[in-house]
């Protein structure tokens, strides 16, 4: 019998030049900001933005 291997996804992102924060949204497949008490953590604006999930994630163990 074969194993089953399953790919994993990254659930959150951070900025790491303007600090913004999203989050998954498996319902609608898309990214959303992420809200903590009340306030949006959208970083800046313009900032051509780089994602912390890089080489070191592995979609599959």
């Amino acid at each position: 019998m074969l194993a089953r291997t399953e790919l994993r996804t990254p659930q959150q992102r951070e900025c790491e030049r303007c600090g913004r924060r999203e989050v998954w949204d498996a319902t609608d497949g898309c990214w959303r900001i992420a809200t903590e008490d009340g306030v949006r953590s959208s970083g800046n604006l313009h900032c051509i933005h780089e994602w912390d999930i890089d080489g070191t994630f592995r979609p599959y163990e």
